[in-house]
Protein backbone atom coordinates (compact mmCIF):
# COMPACT_ATOMS: atom_id res chain seq x y z
CA UNK A 1 0.00 0.00 0.00
CA UNK A 2 1.24 3.51 -0.82
CA UNK A 3 -0.19 6.65 0.73
CA UNK A 4 0.82 10.13 1.91
CA UNK A 5 3.48 9.83 4.58
CA UNK A 6 2.43 10.95 8.06
CA UNK A 7 4.68 13.76 9.29
CA UNK A 8 5.48 11.73 12.41
CA UNK A 9 7.27 9.14 10.21
CA UNK A 10 9.77 11.65 8.75
CA UNK A 11 12.43 11.41 11.52
CA UNK A 12 12.34 7.62 11.38
CA UNK A 13 12.67 7.57 7.58
CA UNK A 14 15.55 10.05 7.75
CA UNK A 15 17.32 7.87 10.31
CA UNK A 16 16.89 4.77 8.18
CA UNK A 17 18.09 6.50 5.02
CA UNK A 18 21.06 7.98 6.86
CA UNK A 19 22.05 4.60 8.31
CA UNK A 20 22.26 3.22 4.77
CA UNK A 21 23.57 6.16 2.73
CA UNK A 22 25.49 8.52 5.06
CA UNK A 23 28.86 7.33 3.78
CA UNK A 24 28.01 7.44 0.08
CA UNK A 25 29.00 10.24 -2.30
CA UNK A 26 26.28 12.88 -2.59
CA UNK A 27 24.73 12.27 0.85
CA UNK A 28 23.84 15.53 2.56
CA UNK A 29 21.87 15.57 5.85
CA UNK A 30 20.40 19.03 5.29
CA UNK A 31 19.33 18.31 1.70
CA UNK A 32 17.70 15.01 2.64
CA UNK A 33 15.88 16.52 5.64
CA UNK A 34 14.70 19.44 3.53
CA UNK A 35 13.25 17.12 0.89
CA UNK A 36 11.56 14.94 3.50
CA UNK A 37 9.93 17.92 5.18
CA UNK A 38 9.14 20.07 2.11
CA UNK A 39 8.32 17.64 -0.71
CA UNK A 40 5.24 15.54 -1.28
CA UNK A 41 6.17 12.36 0.53
CA UNK A 42 4.55 9.01 -0.19
CA UNK A 43 5.20 5.96 1.97
CA UNK A 44 5.05 2.34 0.84
CA UNK A 45 4.15 -0.27 3.43
CA UNK A 46 4.39 -4.01 3.49
CA UNK A 47 1.90 -5.06 6.11
CA UNK A 48 2.18 -2.44 8.85
CA UNK A 49 5.90 -1.81 8.28
CA UNK A 50 7.33 1.04 6.19
CA UNK A 51 9.02 -0.44 3.11
CA UNK A 52 10.16 2.69 1.27
CA UNK A 53 9.29 6.20 0.25
CA UNK A 54 9.36 8.62 -2.65
CA UNK A 55 9.77 12.40 -2.30
CA UNK A 56 8.32 14.54 -5.12
CA UNK A 57 9.00 18.22 -5.75
CA UNK A 58 6.68 20.24 -7.99
CA UNK A 59 8.56 22.41 -10.48
CA UNK A 60 7.51 25.77 -11.91
CA UNK A 61 7.08 24.25 -15.39
CA UNK A 62 4.49 21.83 -13.96
CA UNK A 63 6.82 18.82 -13.96
CA UNK A 64 7.62 16.77 -10.88
CA UNK A 65 11.08 15.77 -9.71
CA UNK A 66 11.68 12.64 -7.68
CA UNK A 67 14.29 13.91 -5.25
CA UNK A 68 14.47 10.67 -3.32
CA UNK A 69 13.27 7.14 -3.87
CA UNK A 70 14.36 4.82 -1.09
CA UNK A 71 13.60 1.17 -0.39
CA UNK A 72 14.27 0.27 3.23
CA UNK A 73 16.69 -2.55 4.03
CA UNK A 74 14.92 -5.89 4.16
CA UNK A 75 12.38 -4.82 1.52
CA UNK A 76 14.68 -4.87 -1.52
CA UNK A 77 13.86 -6.97 -4.58
CA UNK A 78 10.16 -7.16 -3.73
CA UNK A 79 8.95 -4.59 -6.25
CA UNK A 80 8.74 -1.74 -3.74
CA UNK A 81 10.91 0.57 -5.88
CA UNK A 82 8.83 -0.20 -8.99
CA UNK A 83 5.58 0.44 -7.10
CA UNK A 84 6.88 3.76 -5.75
CA UNK A 85 8.03 4.82 -9.21
CA UNK A 86 4.67 3.83 -10.74
CA UNK A 87 2.84 5.72 -7.98
CA UNK A 88 4.93 8.86 -8.58
CA UNK A 89 4.26 8.63 -12.30
CA UNK A 90 0.51 8.15 -11.75
CA UNK A 91 0.42 11.10 -9.38
CA UNK A 92 2.26 13.30 -11.89
CA UNK A 93 -0.08 12.25 -14.70
CA UNK A 94 -3.13 12.97 -12.52
CA UNK A 95 -1.69 16.44 -11.87
CA UNK A 96 -1.25 16.89 -15.65
CA UNK A 97 2.51 17.21 -15.40
CA UNK A 98 4.37 17.22 -18.73
CA UNK A 99 7.27 15.20 -17.35
CA UNK A 100 8.63 13.29 -14.39
CA UNK A 101 12.30 13.79 -13.58
CA UNK A 102 14.62 12.07 -11.17
CA UNK A 103 17.94 13.06 -9.67
CA UNK A 104 20.48 10.21 -10.00
CA UNK A 105 24.08 10.47 -8.82
CA UNK A 106 26.59 10.06 -11.66
CA UNK A 107 28.33 7.09 -10.05
CA UNK A 108 25.14 5.19 -9.17
CA UNK A 109 25.15 2.83 -12.16
CA UNK A 110 22.50 0.42 -10.78
CA UNK A 111 20.01 3.28 -10.26
CA UNK A 112 20.79 4.80 -13.65
CA UNK A 113 20.16 1.42 -15.31
CA UNK A 114 16.90 0.96 -13.32
CA UNK A 115 15.52 4.33 -14.47
CA UNK A 116 16.58 3.84 -18.07
CA UNK A 117 14.81 0.46 -18.12
CA UNK A 118 11.74 2.29 -16.76
CA UNK A 119 11.74 4.66 -19.75
CA UNK A 120 13.67 7.61 -18.34
CA UNK A 121 16.33 9.26 -20.49
CA UNK A 122 19.30 11.33 -19.29
CA UNK A 123 18.82 15.06 -19.90
CA UNK A 124 21.65 16.30 -17.69
CA UNK A 125 24.58 14.81 -15.78
CA UNK A 126 22.34 13.82 -12.85
CA UNK A 127 18.81 14.32 -14.19
CA UNK A 128 16.76 11.69 -15.99
CA UNK A 129 13.35 12.49 -17.46
CA UNK A 130 10.29 10.68 -18.70
CA UNK A 131 7.73 12.56 -20.79
CA UNK A 132 4.18 11.94 -19.63
CA UNK A 133 1.01 11.62 -21.69
CA UNK A 134 -1.07 14.75 -21.84
CA UNK A 135 -4.69 14.43 -20.86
Amino acid sequence: MIDRCPEAEVPRLFGLAKSVFAGTPGWNDARVLEALSRDLLFLAREGSEPAGYVALRHERDGSFVIEQLFVLPGHERRGVGHRLLDYAEGYAIAERAPALRIVVERDNAPARDFYQRAGFVPVDAEIFERSLPSG
